[in-house]
């Protein structure tokens, strides 16, 4: 039932209600101008005027007609039968101007109205008054280019609307391709370390002065090739994904994860107030958490000191299992000048805790204030300890 009435419903939007509308005007007028050409013959309908009456509104309700056929047997109907068919040569007329044809438009209205006037008493032009008719076709005129202009510059914003939905909406795609390509990256940083370690330590192994049993010693062959093959293909698959200028960066001697005690020392450097509470050890999180949480901070931190500029910030860490928790709020402040709010920043955080399985939550949060919160799971103890095995042990 509730997929029949959405279906109506659907079709009902779709209507063309615009077109509609106008067919019903055109019948409408088309009867009314019968009516007035009987009148003017006497009450008899059967006259050469209602039947070039009702050819007017047939032409007007063709659409596939080329734009002067209906203006030009409206105009010429007007001007040999008079004011009976003038309603149907206004709506001739207010199509050619809605169209932006106003010289065409002007040229058909000057040429019944001139016509108009020569023609017998009863029905002229002039009957009513003396410039009644110039000025209701001056009206329609006036009311056409109205409409046309209001049609088309709601036209154009609409464009420019879906214009900016699908450029923000590739602009989101970028910021979550840029992200998975960050992740990937760090990634590469971090089981590479690892992998360098294990191969290391085996070809030391095989490397002692003292013999080994040859299983061990095959063993230890064994896990060295794959830890060295493990590294080269983690290279071919992940390293294609870094920046050009990430290879330099990565070059340079530091910690492969880094902390976050150093984004907080740069951000007191700068000027900026900001308070670090920790629960729990980062030793005790994944790998990826570490890396999430530096992101986490590191966006926060940047968007208080472009929004609310001299504020304190307060960050509250939390490393424990059941989950990885980071909470960073700032108080009101003075935003930077030029500055430019995007919120793609936060696009790419949602696509990292998503992609680790957790939420993030970011907005207002009550007399100015700004909260940043995320919420990543651990993984199960049995696919911790089944990753720490494939890895070489934790960081």
């Amino acid at each position: 039932m509730k997929r029949r009435e959405s279906f109506r419903w659907g079709a009902f939007g779709r209507f063309p209600w615009g077109t509609f509308g106008r067919c019903c005007l055109v019948v409408l007028l088309t009867a009314l101008a019968v009516l007035n050409s009987a009148s003017v013959a006497g009450g008899r309908f059967l006259t050469p005027a209602t039947g070039v009456a009702v050819l007017c509104g047939a032409v007007l309700l063709v659409r596939r007609l080329p734009w002067y056929v209906p203006a030009g047997v409206a105009t010429v109907a007007t001007g040999l039968w008079g004011w009976p068919l003038l309603v149907l040569l206004c709506v001739a007329l207010f199509d050619l101007a809605e169209q932006q044809r106003i010289r065409w438009a002007a040229g058909f209205a000057a040429t019944a109205l001139g016509a108009g006037m020569i023609i017998p008493a009863e029905a002229s032009l002039r009957t009513p008054q003396p410039i009644g008719s110039a000025l209701f076709v001056l009206l329609v005129l006036v009311v056409g280019l109205w409409v046309g202009n209001r049609r088309r510059l709601l036209k154009a914003l609409g464009d420019q609307v879906e214009h900016l939905r699908v450029e923000r909406e590739l602009r989101e795609e970028a910021a979550r391709a840029a992200e998975r390509s960050r992740i990937a990256a760090e990634m590469h940083d971090v089981l590479a370390h690892r992998l360098s370690l294990i191969a290391l330590h085996t070809g030391v192994l095989t490397a002692r002065s003292e013999p080994l049993p040859a299983p061990v010693v095959e063993r230890l062959a064994l896990l060295r090739t794959a830890s060295t093959d493990a590294l080269a293909d983690l290279r071919d698959v992940l390293g294609a994904l870094r920046d050009p200028g990430a290879e330099s960066a990565a070059a340079a001697p530091g910690p492969v994860l880094r902390d976050v005690d150093e984004l907080v020392e740069q951000a007191r450097a700068a000027g900026q107030q900001a308070e670090v509470e920790v629960d729990g050890r980062p030793e005790e999180a994944p790998a990826a958490h570490r890396l999430a949480v530096h992101r986490l901070v590191q966006e926060a931190l940047t968007n208080a000191r472009k929004h609310a500029g001299g504020a304190p910030v307060r960050i509250r860490l939390g490393y424990g299992p059941p989950a990885t928790t980071v909470e960073v709020t700032n108080a009101p402040g003075s935003p930077a000048a030029h500055t430019v709010a995007s919120g793609f920043g936060l696009v790419g955080l949602r696509e990292r805790v998503a992609a680790l399985g957790g939420r993030l939550h970011a907005g207002p949060n009550g007399a100015g204030s700004w909260r940043l919160a995320a919420r990543i799971p651990h993984p199960d103890p049995l696919e911790r300890n089944d990753s720490l095995e494939r890895n070489g042990g934790p960081a």
